[in-house]
């Protein structure tokens, strides 16, 4: 395993019918996102996760963590967690879940300030909220404010 600090990180927006992902660096503190994956009812064609794996070779997994304004968990909560557990399941790697709450809604004023048209089916913000994701967690493991893991 790569020492803390130096590794390479995929990060996961869990949807039902999308999965943004992102990749970072955690030396440079840089995320930027990849093409998001279709999910039948929060499932993904894992063969794809697999390609993204073997292409990437991450030393750890971030998966967004869909909790309710007052930090309790959801449906959709347990359902990114158990996406969380197949993802180490099947790749015995790492995987933290981050506290997601406003990632969407911070990605979609990103994709307005860029021309975004606000159709979000035809132009998913779920690679965006994927990339806020991840850089969250960057934020935790420098301590600085913003960085929210949950466990």
């Amino acid at each position: 395993m790569t020492e803390s600090g130096r590794r390479l990180v995929l990060a996961f927006d869990f949807g039902t019918r999308r999965i943004g992902v992102a990749v970072g660096n955690e030396m440079l503190n840089s995320a930027r996102e990849l093409a998001p994956l279709t999910a039948r009812d929060g499932i993904p064609d894992w063969d794809l996760v697999t390609r993204l794996v073997e292409e990437w070779q991450p030393d750890l997994f971030v998966v967004g963590l869909p909790l309710n304004m007052d930090g309790t968990e959801s449906a959709m909560s347990l359902r990114a967690r158990k996406f969380g557990n197949r993802l180490h399941g099947r790749f015995g790697k790492p995987c933290e879940m981050v506290d997601e709450r406003g990632s969407t809604q911070e990605a979609k004023q990103i994709a307005r300030a860029a021309g975004h048209r606000g159709n979000y089916r035809e132009e998913s913000v779920d690679g965006i909220a994927a990339v806020l994701i991840l850089e969250g967690w960057f934020a935790h493991q420098e301590g600085l404010p913003g960085g929210r893991i949950s466990h």
